[in-house]
């Protein structure tokens, strides 16, 4: 693999882990839904003040923005809904660790959508980071009561519109090569989807939430820039190559976890998980 699209992939990854471990200080003080109505458009206003100079409208094609915006749709408003949702009631680690299972459907739409057929090699390395992940995150579940099990479904769902949206993403980038312009058109989207659920529900900022909005608008500024990042992966490099960098951002969580809240529960399960997923990402890379 070029060696710039694993930085851009593995960047990527680390601004994902960083805005999931800030998220559990925003919902402190705010709902995910008046959360995300903050973090979803400042992830866009900054987008839309460096677009002057990162957006190319000489190469502007209906048909790829069109891509973009349904894309924006889901990803990132419903899949940082479904995060902050699950951040909450199962913390960073577990949602981290369920939530990135995306290579699964990013790859399988990929070779559907774009006909990229991992080798061999590289087949077993995913089913590694996946099975790392699933190892990761059984380790996280024990922690939880039977009766809360069912919350898994919602990182699950996370990841199946994180992974489903990459390919649909990159099939805009073969038209219109603009990440920027993808990141801008999806925060466009999105911001739009976020503030129409938030009005049609009713939720209001509580009073002294001012520390929450911040909060919240540092994890836009994080998910921007990883969301950004993943583009620019995605338009130099196949979705086999990019998807499975990004999913390391489980292991990643648990480290930055550690170290903003002293999280040290990780059990042997979960240190097997991680070594496996490194091992897997390794084989992907070589393949």
């Amino acid at each position: 693999m070029d060696l710039g699209i694993f930085l851009l992939s593995f960047s990527a990854a680390v601004f994902l882990a960083l805005g999931l471990v800030l998220t559990t200080f925003g919902l402190r003080s705010l709902s995910p839904l008046v959360g995300a109505s903050y973090s979803v458009p400042t992830s866009f206003v900054m987008f839309l003040v460096i677009s002057p100079v990162t957006v190319d409208l000489s190469g502007l094609d209906w048909r790829a923005a069109a891509i973009f915006a349904a894309a924006g749709v889901f990803y990132p408003a419903v899949v940082s809904m479904l995060n902050f949702m699950s951040n909450r009631a199962l913390g960073p680690n577990l949602t981290g660790g369920l939530g990135n299972l995306s290579p699964i459907f990013a790859i399988g739409l990929a070779v559907v959508l774009l006909g990229e057929l991992p080798s061999v090699a590289q087949w077993a390395g995913i089913a590694a980071v996946c099975a790392g992940l699933v190892l990761l995150a059984l380790d996280r579940a024990r922690r939880i009561p039977g009766t809360r099990l069912k919350l898994l479904a919602v990182p699950l769902a996370g990841a199946f519109f994180r992974g489903a949206v990459q390919p649909v993403v990159k099939l805009g980038l073969l038209i219109w090569p603009s990440a920027f312009a993808a990141a801008l058109l999806g925060y466009l989207m999105s911001s739009l989807v976020i503030w129409i659920m938030r009005l049609a529900t009713g939720q209001k900022t509580p009073p002294g939430a001012r520390a929450g909005v911040l909060w919240f608008m540092s994890i836009g500024l994080c998910n921007g820039i990883a969301l950004v990042l993943l583009y620019l992966a995605l338009g130099r490099g196949e979705v086999v190559q990019v998807s499975p960098v990004v999913a390391l951002y489980p292991l990643l969580t648990i480290g930055l976890n550690r170290m903003i809240h002293g999280d040290r529960s990780m059990g042997p399960r979960g240190l097997l998980g991680s070594l496996v997923s490194v091992a897997g990402v390794i084989v992907v890379l070589l393949g």
